[in-house]
């Protein structure tokens, strides 16, 4: 897993189908399904770490796209 993309195809497979309208809201509730779950033990360990820092990497790309937008 090395993309969103990969992140929404793993969602996808639980029926969890995402968009807010802006990219940073949807990365954020993409990480708040994947939390349910790992609680809900239906990922594994694994596969769990490995999509939270995709989306880690999306956000922080995201806040520095937004940050360089207000300059």
């Amino acid at each position: 897993m090395k993309t969103l993309y990969d992140v929404q195809q793993l969602l996808k497979k639980f029926g969890i189908y995402v968009y807010v309208g802006k990219r940073m809201w949807d990365i954020e509730l993409m990480a708040l399904e994947l939390d349910h779950l790992r609680q809900a033990q239906v990922i594994d360990e694994p596969t769990f770490v490995q999509a939270k820092l995709v989306l880690t990497r999306e956000h922080r790309i995201e806040e520095k796209r937004e940050q360089e937008n207000l300059k």
